[in-house]
C-alpha cells in the first residue's frame, strides 16, 4: 500500500474484514493483461496518486476493491490483503502480543488514510488500515 490508494467503496464492508488489496509488481502491463484476461478486472491509473499505481475494479463492481503497485525493481513482487480496522495502532499491538511482527509501522498520510503492514506468526504479510474520515 501506498500514500494514499486505498479508497474503500461508499458501501465498505464492516471493520475487521478484507476490504482492499494491492499487487505489486516490475511487469504492471502483464499483471494487468492475466488478471483482466482470468477475471475481467478493470484497471485504470490511479488519479491521485499519480504514476505507478492503478486502481482495480471488478466488472459491474463500480467503486476500486485494490490496486496494482509498479515495483520497477524496486520493491520485491508481491500479492497482499489489508484488512479495514477501526484503530491500526491498537491492531499493530495486538498483533505483537499475539507472536505477529510489525514490519511498518502505522503511518497515516495527508488525507487521514491510516495503514500499517505486519506479518502474521508464520510469516505472512498483510495490511491493516483506516480510511480517511469522510
Amino acid at each position: 500500500m501506498t500514500d494514499n490508494t486505498i479508497t474503500p467503496a461508499p458501501n465498505a464492508p464492516a471493520p475487521n474484514t478484507v476490504a482492499w488489496f494491492q499487487i505489486g509488481t516490475d511487469e504492471p502491463a502483464a499483471a494487468q493483461e492475466f488478471y483482466g484476461g482470468l477475471f475481467g478486472w478493470n484497471v485504470v491509473p490511479d488519479p491521485s496518486s499519480g504514476p505507478g499505481y492503478d486502481l482495480v475494479s471488478y466488472a459491474g463492481g463500480g467503486q476500486p476493491a485494490g490496486g496494482i503497485a509498479h515495483t520497477d525493481g524496486g520493491a520485491a513482487n508481491h500479492a497482499v490483503f489489508f484488512v479495514l480496522v477501526e484503530d491500526v495502532a491498537a491492531v499493530c499491538a495486538d498483533a505483537e502480543r499475539l507472536g505477529g511482527k510489525v514490519l511498518e509501522p502505522p503511518v497515516t498520510t495527508p488525507n487521514g488514510l491510516a495503514f500499517a503492514h505486519l506479518l502474521d506468526r508464520s510469516g505472512n504479510r498483510f495490511g491493516v488500515f483506516t480510511p480517511p474520515s469522510a
